[in-house]
């Protein structure tokens, strides 16, 4: 007897595909409620298990470090995953590290992590990315994105889009 859930090919069966959580039409809804917008005075709102997870906005940075390679293969290879992953803001590049920046939409942290820590090597072969490992990561939500930048520290803004060397 098989245990998956129902409608699941078996492991193994299927190749891995890099996936995004989508927002659905509640996206701005969501984002009322936690405003505070919306609410019945006394009146508790129940949850049902029905109920659609909502999506947020995560800003990514993902950090990747390993052996020596020729920079001309690092950004091209980083050039390919921006191309596969259209949703990449920008790349920054050594011959022995990365540094790939990114919003990602998820319900929650715990899903935008994982989406990004599948990213390298979901796109390892059809990018040809350096066998390098991950180091580093970093998921915030959109609101402390922009806090750290309005309070002039974290990251700055990644103006200049695409890919470009340290």
């Amino acid at each position: 007897m098989r245990r998956a859930r129902p409608g699941a090919a078996p492991r193994g069966t299927t190749e891995r595909a890099l996936t995004s959580v989508g927002a659905g039409a509640d996206f701005d809804e969501a984002e009322r409620r936690e405003a505070g917008e919306g609410r019945h005075p006394g009146r508790e709102q129940e949850r049902s298990t029905t109920e659609r997870q909502v999506s947020k906005l995560w800003h990514i940075t993902l950090s990747v470090s390993g052996r020596e390679a020729p920079l001309k293969e690092v950004r091209r290879a980083l050039e390919q995953l921006a191309h596969d992953h259209p949703f990449l803001l920008t790349s920054r590049y050594a011959n022995d590290h990365a540094e790939i920046r990114y919003w990602e939409e998820a319900r929650d942290l715990h899903d935008a992590a994982a989406v990004a820590l599948r990213l390298w090597g979901e796109h390892r072969q059809s990018a040809q990315l350096p066998p390098w490992e991950i180091v580093g990561l970093e998921v915030i939500d959109r609101e402390t994105y922009h806090q750290r930048i309005a309070e002039g520290y974290g990251p700055p803004p990644a103006a200049p889009v695409g890919v470009h060397p340290y």
